[in-house]
């Protein structure tokens, strides 16, 4: 009896550990369910920006992508539509995988495309608790990756920057949706080992098959600022031409981007 007892738990034990996924599988899911649903992508988006006076701003645009491959180099194109004082402000994004992205602002008042350095890309873009990285996401390939625990809906996995120079934080952790794949939630540390930055995905459905974040929240915890971010009129598989993602549509933006 004891010995059926302690084989029923080795088989146990051996069938479940080659069932859960290794950190890196977890990580690649993940990756692609936030950022590379179908081969393309448009949506409008509106940031509501709150200061630590609670006083508010909004922000409206759309944003394109197009992918290279699954899990690859993509494009992003973004052009603001409101309000009036930064309206046709467009942003371009080459994101590469195994170097430093490309990007470029386009400030239409002063009629002058700006290069947004590699050192900049973990600053306030326009105004909010967003960073430029944030908009075409982190590569998996710039940190280090743990699962620092498993519970009964989420894998939290923490992310160490390979590069700790580049970037204010030492770690963040992320719960990751086991259904779904879906990060849900992050969490910042400063070099200090403090919480001072979070995300979370407050709203998220199915489109065209794809599960797909629809409202998102950025705090800064340290100001008491915060971003929220809703996503609307989402359209996957497009066929956009990968021409709309070049320098020359940032002064004389393409009519997919200005619907």
């Amino acid at each position: 009896m004891r010995l059926s007892i302690l084989l029923l738990s080795i088989f146990f034990c051996t069938t479940t550990s080659f069932a859960a996924p290794e950190v890196s599988e977890i990580i690649a899911k993940a990756n692609l369910v936030s950022y590379y649903n179908g081969d393309d992508g448009r949506s409008q988006v509106e940031m509501r920006i709150t200061d630590s006076q609670n006083r508010t701003r909004t922000r409206l645009f759309t944003i394109l992508r197009k992918d290279e491959t699954d899990g690859g180099n993509q494009f992003y194109y973004v052009y603001f539509k409101r309000p009036s004082d930064i309206r046709k402000t467009t942003f371009l994004v080459h994101k590469h995988i195994t170097t430093d992205d490309d990007r470029w602002l386009y400030l239409p008042g002063l009629d002058l495309v700006k290069r947004i350095a590699a050192s900049d890309k973990r600053t306030s873009f326009m105004g909010s608790q967003f960073f430029y990285e944030d908009v075409s996401g982190r590569s998996p390939e710039d940190d280090t990756h743990l699962l620092e625990e498993e519970t009964a809906d989420n894998y939290i996995i923490k992310n160490t920057p390979k590069r700790p120079d580049e970037v204010e934080f030492s770690s963040y952790s992320v719960w990751i949706d086991k259904g779904s794949f879906l990060p849900v939630k992050a969490e910042y540390f400063d070099k200090t080992g403090k919480k001072y930055r979070t995300m979370e995905v407050l709203e998220s459905k199915t489109i065209q098959g794809f599960v797909t974040v629809t409202k998102s929240k950025i705090s800064d915890l340290n100001s008491g600022g915060s971003t929220i971010a809703t996503f609307s009129k989402i359209k996957y598989d497009l066929g956009l031409e990968k021409s709309l993602f070049t320098e020359r549509y940032l002064r004389r933006p393409p009519r997919e981007a200005r619907k």
